[in-house]
């Protein structure tokens, strides 16, 4: 894993369900080990659960600059924004991750300052999560990536297999995930960034998934959450 070869700007988005936020918290996480100044912003304004700003506070102490909706308190899920959003976004010396809203709706949020992304460097990463669903063939995401595209109007760059049960994950489904990953990638003419799972799991990963291999800590859910 080398979250350094990304752009400066991550926009991370994927379906409901995809473990978008969670992957996003887990890679600002690991960015923070390399970079002093790191943000996170949350543009979620769809999905009431299992946010990235959720981890706020967590995040901020480990010197994570959080930044999210104007309204305070987790149990506001009002489509408001910060309007100190575009701080990092047109500052340089910060290295930015986007958690995006997980369908179409959700990024049209990305609108207001997409010619302030579109005119930097950036990578646009899709979570995908073959169980789900609404990304379970190869046309299903690609009509989803596309259908994010149109609404954001920036590129996806590259896709992340994310393909997981929680902790009932074995190494066959993120196996078949990474077989809808590259049959997606190759379709759209990208690449797969990243084969997300958890550690217990890293040793199973044919040899050369290892170099994109991404280790996954479950930090929004519950330790009794299945």
């Amino acid at each position: 894993m080398n979250t350094i070869k990304d752009k400066r700007i991550r926009i991370i988005c994927g379906h409901y369900g995809s473990g978008k936020s969670e992957f996003s918290v887990n890679y600002i996480k690991n960015l923070k080990k390399n970079y002093d100044k790191v943000a996170l912003i949350d543009l979620d304004v769809v999905n009431p659960y299992f946010r990235s700003r959720e981890k706020a506070e967590e995040l901020e102490n480990e010197g994570i600059r959080v930044i999210s909706s104007s309204i305070k308190g987790s149990n506001a899920d009002l489509p408001s924004l910060a309007g100190d959003i575009n701080v990092p976004i047109l500052d340089k010396s910060y290295e930015v991750v986007i958690d995006l809203g997980g369908d179409s709706v959700g990024a049209r949020v990305l609108g207001r300052y997409r010619e302030d992304i579109a005119n930097d460097s950036y990578d646009m990463l899709v979570v995908l999560n073959a169980n789900r669903p609404e990304t379970h063939t190869p046309q299903q995401a690609i009509t989803y990536i596309k259908s994010i595209e149109e609404s954001a109007g920036l590129k996806v760059t590259g896709i992340v297999n994310n393909t997981h049960l929680l902790k009932s994950t074995t190494i066959e489904d993120v196996m078949r995930g990474q077989k809808l990953a590259e049959e997606v990638a190759q379709e759209l003419g990208i690449d797969v960034r990243y084969t997300a799972c958890m550690e217990r799991l890293a040793d199973e990963l044919p040899e050369e998934l290892k170099d994109r291999y991404f280790p996954i800590g479950m930090h929004l859910r519950k330790e009794w959450m299945s």
